[in-house]
Protein backbone atom coordinates (compact mmCIF):
# COMPACT_ATOMS: atom_id res chain seq x y z
CA UNK A 1 0.00 0.00 0.00
CA UNK A 2 1.59 3.71 -0.66
CA UNK A 3 1.04 6.35 1.55
CA UNK A 4 1.06 9.72 0.50
CA UNK A 5 2.44 12.12 2.59
CA UNK A 6 1.15 15.55 1.67
CA UNK A 7 3.56 18.62 1.44
CA UNK A 8 3.77 21.40 3.37
CA UNK A 9 2.66 23.58 0.74
CA UNK A 10 -0.25 21.67 -0.29
CA UNK A 11 -3.71 22.28 0.23
CA UNK A 12 -6.40 20.03 1.51
CA UNK A 13 -9.10 19.63 -1.34
CA UNK A 14 -11.82 20.93 1.56
CA UNK A 15 -9.68 23.76 2.08
CA UNK A 16 -9.81 24.67 -2.07
CA UNK A 17 -12.65 27.42 -3.42
CA UNK A 18 -15.32 25.28 -5.10
CA UNK A 19 -14.83 26.49 -8.91
CA UNK A 20 -18.02 27.87 -9.27
CA UNK A 21 -17.13 30.22 -6.54
CA UNK A 22 -13.70 31.05 -7.79
CA UNK A 23 -15.48 31.86 -11.37
CA UNK A 24 -18.03 33.82 -10.07
CA UNK A 25 -15.75 35.85 -7.79
CA UNK A 26 -14.11 36.43 -11.19
CA UNK A 27 -16.90 37.60 -13.18
CA UNK A 28 -17.24 40.20 -10.55
CA UNK A 29 -13.42 41.64 -10.45
CA UNK A 30 -13.64 41.48 -13.98
CA UNK A 31 -16.60 43.58 -14.08
CA UNK A 32 -15.06 46.31 -11.84
CA UNK A 33 -12.19 46.29 -14.13
CA UNK A 34 -13.91 47.05 -17.16
CA UNK A 35 -15.24 50.35 -15.42
CA UNK A 36 -18.18 52.22 -14.61
CA UNK A 37 -20.75 50.60 -16.91
CA UNK A 38 -20.34 47.32 -16.20
CA UNK A 39 -19.54 48.40 -12.12
CA UNK A 40 -23.03 50.08 -12.52
CA UNK A 41 -24.59 46.94 -14.23
CA UNK A 42 -23.07 44.94 -11.21
CA UNK A 43 -24.70 47.88 -8.93
CA UNK A 44 -28.24 47.45 -10.25
CA UNK A 45 -28.20 43.46 -9.93
CA UNK A 46 -27.58 43.98 -6.79
CA UNK A 47 -30.26 46.20 -5.94
CA UNK A 48 -32.83 43.91 -8.14
CA UNK A 49 -32.01 41.03 -5.65
CA UNK A 50 -31.98 43.27 -2.67
CA UNK A 51 -35.54 44.62 -3.88
CA UNK A 52 -37.70 42.16 -6.17
CA UNK A 53 -39.62 45.72 -6.81
CA UNK A 54 -36.43 47.58 -8.36
CA UNK A 55 -37.27 46.32 -12.12
CA UNK A 56 -40.55 48.43 -12.01
CA UNK A 57 -38.41 51.90 -11.59
CA UNK A 58 -37.74 54.59 -13.35
CA UNK A 59 -41.39 54.21 -13.87
CA UNK A 60 -43.19 56.65 -16.85
CA UNK A 61 -44.56 59.71 -15.20
CA UNK A 62 -47.61 61.26 -15.62
CA UNK A 63 -47.58 64.64 -16.47
CA UNK A 64 -50.73 65.98 -14.50
CA UNK A 65 -48.87 66.45 -11.81
CA UNK A 66 -46.35 68.93 -11.86
CA UNK A 67 -44.15 71.20 -9.62
CA UNK A 68 -44.01 74.79 -9.40
CA UNK A 69 -40.13 74.59 -7.87
CA UNK A 70 -37.23 72.52 -8.54
CA UNK A 71 -37.13 68.73 -6.92
CA UNK A 72 -35.59 68.41 -3.56
CA UNK A 73 -31.76 67.29 -4.30
CA UNK A 74 -32.26 63.28 -3.57
CA UNK A 75 -29.51 62.99 -0.62
CA UNK A 76 -31.22 65.46 1.57
CA UNK A 77 -34.68 64.29 0.92
CA UNK A 78 -33.28 60.73 1.72
CA UNK A 79 -31.29 62.09 4.72
CA UNK A 80 -33.46 64.54 6.57
CA UNK A 81 -36.50 62.44 7.80
CA UNK A 82 -39.20 61.73 10.39
CA UNK A 83 -39.60 58.49 11.44
CA UNK A 84 -40.03 58.04 15.10
CA UNK A 85 -39.75 54.49 15.13
CA UNK A 86 -36.49 54.87 14.64
CA UNK A 87 -35.87 57.77 17.09
CA UNK A 88 -37.08 61.56 17.19
CA UNK A 89 -33.81 62.82 15.53
CA UNK A 90 -33.88 63.25 11.63
CA UNK A 91 -30.95 61.41 11.17
CA UNK A 92 -32.24 58.33 11.04
CA UNK A 93 -31.62 56.55 7.52
CA UNK A 94 -28.55 54.56 8.82
CA UNK A 95 -30.71 52.93 11.46
CA UNK A 96 -33.40 52.79 9.66
CA UNK A 97 -31.76 49.98 7.78
CA UNK A 98 -32.05 47.41 10.03
CA UNK A 99 -35.88 47.07 8.49
CA UNK A 100 -36.54 44.16 6.68
CA UNK A 101 -38.30 45.01 4.00
CA UNK A 102 -39.08 41.35 2.40
CA UNK A 103 -40.85 39.08 3.25
CA UNK A 104 -43.25 41.75 2.86
CA UNK A 105 -46.88 41.33 3.49
CA UNK A 106 -50.46 43.68 3.74
CA UNK A 107 -53.12 42.79 5.61
CA UNK A 108 -56.97 44.30 4.12
CA UNK A 109 -59.90 43.66 6.24
CA UNK A 110 -62.85 44.93 7.91
CA UNK A 111 -65.44 46.03 5.99
CA UNK A 112 -64.64 44.70 2.40
CA UNK A 113 -66.15 41.74 0.47
CA UNK A 114 -63.41 39.21 0.76
CA UNK A 115 -60.48 39.81 3.73
CA UNK A 116 -57.08 38.96 2.67
CA UNK A 117 -53.44 39.34 3.24
CA UNK A 118 -51.37 39.89 0.20
CA UNK A 119 -47.88 39.94 -0.30
CA UNK A 120 -46.54 43.35 -1.34
CA UNK A 121 -44.82 42.19 -4.47
CA UNK A 122 -47.97 40.77 -5.45
CA UNK A 123 -50.00 43.45 -4.88
CA UNK A 124 -47.77 45.76 -7.40
CA UNK A 125 -48.30 43.20 -10.15
CA UNK A 126 -51.78 44.51 -9.46
CA UNK A 127 -51.27 48.36 -9.91
CA UNK A 128 -50.81 51.20 -12.49
CA UNK A 129 -47.10 52.16 -11.19
CA UNK A 130 -46.72 55.73 -12.46
CA UNK A 131 -44.26 58.64 -10.87
CA UNK A 132 -45.67 61.69 -10.14
CA UNK A 133 -43.78 64.88 -8.76
CA UNK A 134 -45.68 66.09 -5.29
CA UNK A 135 -44.61 69.35 -3.18
CA UNK A 136 -44.66 67.31 0.51
CA UNK A 137 -45.20 69.98 3.66
CA UNK A 138 -44.10 69.03 6.85
CA UNK A 139 -46.25 70.14 10.20
CA UNK A 140 -42.83 71.26 11.39
CA UNK A 141 -43.00 73.96 8.51
CA UNK A 142 -40.27 72.77 6.26
CA UNK A 143 -41.54 71.51 2.93
CA UNK A 144 -39.61 69.46 -0.47
CA UNK A 145 -40.68 68.64 -3.99
CA UNK A 146 -40.38 64.83 -4.52
CA UNK A 147 -40.60 62.58 -7.45
CA UNK A 148 -42.89 59.24 -5.80
CA UNK A 149 -43.84 56.14 -7.57
CA UNK A 150 -46.61 54.56 -7.03
CA UNK A 151 -50.09 53.85 -7.48
CA UNK A 152 -53.30 55.52 -6.80
CA UNK A 153 -55.01 54.79 -3.14
CA UNK A 154 -57.88 54.42 -5.71
CA UNK A 155 -56.79 51.42 -7.19
CA UNK A 156 -56.43 49.71 -3.47
CA UNK A 157 -59.56 50.64 -2.37
CA UNK A 158 -61.22 49.17 -5.70
CA UNK A 159 -59.03 45.83 -5.32
CA UNK A 160 -60.27 45.89 -1.64
CA UNK A 161 -63.70 45.90 -2.64
CA UNK A 162 -65.32 47.83 0.33
CA UNK A 163 -68.94 47.44 1.64
CA UNK A 164 -71.27 50.36 1.16
CA UNK A 165 -71.41 50.56 4.66
CA UNK A 166 -67.00 51.98 4.98
CA UNK A 167 -66.41 55.10 5.55
CA UNK A 168 -63.13 55.12 6.47
CA UNK A 169 -59.61 53.33 6.03
CA UNK A 170 -57.20 53.18 8.98
CA UNK A 171 -53.83 52.22 8.00
CA UNK A 172 -51.04 50.52 10.67
CA UNK A 173 -47.32 50.53 10.18
CA UNK A 174 -45.17 47.79 11.17
CA UNK A 175 -44.24 46.88 14.84
CA UNK A 176 -41.23 45.36 15.90
CA UNK A 177 -39.79 47.17 19.17
CA UNK A 178 -36.28 45.03 18.68
CA UNK A 179 -35.80 46.35 15.21
CA UNK A 180 -37.26 49.68 15.30
CA UNK A 181 -35.53 50.86 19.21
CA UNK A 182 -38.35 54.14 18.89
CA UNK A 183 -40.92 51.39 19.39
CA UNK A 184 -39.62 50.73 22.97
CA UNK A 185 -40.69 53.76 24.10
CA UNK A 186 -44.08 52.95 26.07
CA UNK A 187 -45.42 56.66 26.46
CA UNK A 188 -46.00 56.44 22.20
CA UNK A 189 -48.99 54.63 21.40
CA UNK A 190 -47.27 52.24 18.70
CA UNK A 191 -47.75 50.72 16.12
CA UNK A 192 -48.23 53.86 14.18
CA UNK A 193 -52.19 54.36 12.83
CA UNK A 194 -53.54 56.72 10.88
CA UNK A 195 -57.14 57.16 8.50
CA UNK A 196 -58.94 59.22 5.90
CA UNK A 197 -61.88 58.89 4.43
CA UNK A 198 -63.26 57.03 1.60
CA UNK A 199 -63.77 59.87 -0.38
CA UNK A 200 -60.10 61.15 0.44
CA UNK A 201 -58.51 57.83 -0.18
CA UNK A 202 -60.66 57.99 -3.76
CA UNK A 203 -59.77 60.78 -4.39
CA UNK A 204 -56.66 61.15 -7.53
CA UNK A 205 -54.26 62.91 -5.27
CA UNK A 206 -53.91 59.90 -2.97
CA UNK A 207 -50.86 58.04 -3.69
CA UNK A 208 -49.33 54.92 -2.20
CA UNK A 209 -45.72 55.48 -2.52
CA UNK A 210 -43.64 52.20 -3.46
CA UNK A 211 -40.58 54.31 -5.31
CA UNK A 212 -38.80 57.57 -5.56
CA UNK A 213 -35.80 58.92 -7.55
CA UNK A 214 -36.66 56.46 -9.70
CA UNK A 215 -35.37 53.52 -6.96
CA UNK A 216 -37.38 51.52 -4.92
CA UNK A 217 -38.33 54.08 -1.82
CA UNK A 218 -35.66 53.77 0.67
CA UNK A 219 -36.05 52.28 3.98
CA UNK A 220 -36.27 55.60 5.84
CA UNK A 221 -38.85 57.14 3.59
CA UNK A 222 -41.02 54.46 4.41
CA UNK A 223 -39.99 51.45 2.66
CA UNK A 224 -41.84 49.25 0.95
CA UNK A 225 -45.58 50.68 0.68
CA UNK A 226 -46.15 54.20 2.37
CA UNK A 227 -48.90 57.12 1.59
CA UNK A 228 -48.34 60.39 0.20
CA UNK A 229 -51.35 62.74 0.34
CA UNK A 230 -49.90 66.11 -0.60
CA UNK A 231 -52.65 68.63 0.59
CA UNK A 232 -52.02 67.24 3.93
CA UNK A 233 -49.20 68.13 6.66
CA UNK A 234 -46.99 64.96 5.98
CA UNK A 235 -47.49 63.16 9.74
CA UNK A 236 -50.47 61.85 8.07
CA UNK A 237 -48.68 59.84 5.14
CA UNK A 238 -48.14 56.88 7.13
CA UNK A 239 -44.73 55.19 5.92
CA UNK A 240 -44.35 51.28 6.13
CA UNK A 241 -47.79 50.34 5.77
CA UNK A 242 -49.12 46.55 6.50
CA UNK A 243 -52.45 46.60 7.31
CA UNK A 244 -55.37 48.75 5.63
CA UNK A 245 -58.93 47.97 7.36
CA UNK A 246 -62.02 49.73 5.99
CA UNK A 247 -64.11 50.72 8.68
CA UNK A 248 -67.58 52.56 9.55
CA UNK A 249 -66.19 54.63 12.75
CA UNK A 250 -63.23 57.42 12.27
CA UNK A 251 -60.03 56.52 13.41
CA UNK A 252 -58.08 58.08 16.05
CA UNK A 253 -54.34 58.60 14.87
CA UNK A 254 -51.27 58.28 16.27
CA UNK A 255 -50.84 61.94 16.95
CA UNK A 256 -54.26 62.77 17.78
CA UNK A 257 -53.58 60.55 20.76
CA UNK A 258 -49.93 61.49 21.45
CA UNK A 259 -51.19 65.50 21.55
CA UNK A 260 -54.96 65.75 20.48
CA UNK A 261 -54.83 69.63 20.98
CA UNK A 262 -52.12 69.78 18.42
CA UNK A 263 -52.97 67.51 15.89
CA UNK A 264 -56.38 66.48 14.77
CA UNK A 265 -57.61 64.09 11.68
CA UNK A 266 -58.14 66.35 9.01
CA UNK A 267 -54.31 68.01 8.93
CA UNK A 268 -54.94 70.03 6.01
CA UNK A 269 -52.02 72.70 5.37
CA UNK A 270 -53.75 76.20 5.50
CA UNK A 271 -51.10 79.53 6.24
CA UNK A 272 -53.92 80.85 7.90
CA UNK A 273 -54.25 78.64 11.15
CA UNK A 274 -51.09 78.27 13.25
CA UNK A 275 -50.28 75.30 14.95
CA UNK A 276 -50.33 76.29 19.09
CA UNK A 277 -46.48 76.38 18.88
CA UNK A 278 -45.76 77.92 15.57
CA UNK A 279 -46.79 79.75 12.65
CA UNK A 280 -47.98 77.89 9.48
CA UNK A 281 -47.83 80.97 7.21
CA UNK A 282 -44.47 80.36 5.81
CA UNK A 283 -41.99 76.77 5.09
CA UNK A 284 -38.56 76.58 4.74
CA UNK A 285 -37.52 74.73 1.40
CA UNK A 286 -34.95 72.10 2.26
CA UNK A 287 -31.84 72.99 0.38
CA UNK A 288 -32.56 76.29 -0.04
CA UNK A 289 -33.03 77.55 3.13
CA UNK A 290 -35.23 79.99 1.67
CA UNK A 291 -38.81 81.10 3.43
CA UNK A 292 -41.75 80.89 0.88
CA UNK A 293 -45.47 81.41 1.38
CA UNK A 294 -47.25 78.37 2.41
CA UNK A 295 -50.37 77.93 0.02
CA UNK A 296 -54.07 76.58 1.13
CA UNK A 297 -54.03 72.77 0.93
CA UNK A 298 -50.32 73.29 -0.07
CA UNK A 299 -51.56 74.27 -3.31
CA UNK A 300 -54.08 71.64 -4.03
CA UNK A 301 -57.24 73.38 -3.64
CA UNK A 302 -58.25 72.59 -7.14
CA UNK A 303 -58.01 68.72 -6.56
CA UNK A 304 -59.43 68.74 -2.89
CA UNK A 305 -61.03 71.41 -1.78
CA UNK A 306 -64.61 70.09 -2.66
CA UNK A 307 -63.71 67.22 -0.23
CA UNK A 308 -64.59 69.54 2.92
CA UNK A 309 -67.66 70.92 1.49
CA UNK A 310 -70.50 71.08 4.28
CA UNK A 311 -68.26 70.27 6.98
CA UNK A 312 -67.12 73.80 8.32
CA UNK A 313 -67.94 73.04 11.77
CA UNK A 314 -64.86 70.41 11.43
CA UNK A 315 -61.34 71.51 12.71
CA UNK A 316 -59.99 70.56 9.57
CA UNK A 317 -56.92 72.62 9.84
CA UNK A 318 -54.24 72.01 12.47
Amino acid sequence: MVIRRRRGWELRESAATPEAVFLGRRAVIKAIAAGPILASALRSAFAAEADPSAGLYPAKQNPRYTLDRPLTDEKLATTYNNFYEFGSQKSIASDAQALKIRPWTVKIDGLVENPLTVDVDDLLKKMPIEERLYRHRCVEAWSMAVPWSGFPMAALVEFAKPLGSAKYVQMVTFLDPKTAPGQKEFWYPWPYVEGVTIAEAGNELAFLVTGMYGKPVPKQDGAPLRLALPWKYGFKSVKSIVHFSFTEKRPVSFWETVQGSEYGFWANVNPEVPHPRWSQATERVLGTNERVPTLKWNGYGEFVAHLYDGLEKERLFV
